[in-house]
């Protein structure tokens, strides 16, 4: 069975064109992996993404523990990649918590298609394509959306 994990950044976007990049994409669950789901942007803190999305038909599971630690999206936001890879790897995924997190999120994107939030519109700054090279290991294929 060919398995694809879709990853998305809400940045430039609204809801309504999330939405519609999630649909066009065919995907069924948005899995939310910011460590904190909160936003200043509209229609992007957790309770108004997850009634947007289900109003829409779409799932949405937040996976708090495959977020990234604050010096993380401190070394993303000064576009230090390597510096946020790091340590993303080595204070989440590196560890048993990081392990079993994404065990079950690798159990959620092969039971309906599931796209990874974050903020970052490109995906080479954030820990989402992290989180994709660990699940492309395990089978899945990683198209990245951009509505």
């Amino acid at each position: 069975m060919h398995k694809t994990v879709f990853t998305i950044g809400y940045e430039g976007l609204d809801q309504e064109r999330l939405v519609a990049a999630l649909r066009d994409a065919g995907v069924g669950l948005l899995a939310d992996v910011r460590a904190v789901a909160n936003s200043r942007k509209r229609g992007f803190s957790k309770g108004a993404l997850k009634a947007g999305l289900e109003g829409a038909g779409l799932a949405y599971a937040h996976a708090r523990s495959l977020g990234t630690p604050k010096a993380g999206r401190a070394a993303a936001r000064a576009h230090d990649a390597d510096l946020m890879r790091r340590i993303y790897c080595e204070e989440v995924l590196d560890t048993a918590d990081g392990g079993l997190a994404l065990d079950a999120l690798a159990e959620m994107a092969a039971a309906a298609p599931t796209c990874l939030l974050c903020f970052e519109r490109d995906p080479e700054r954030c820990h989402r394509r992290v989180l994709a090279e660990r699940l492309d290991a395990r089978g899945f294929t990683t198209v990245d959306l951009f509505g």
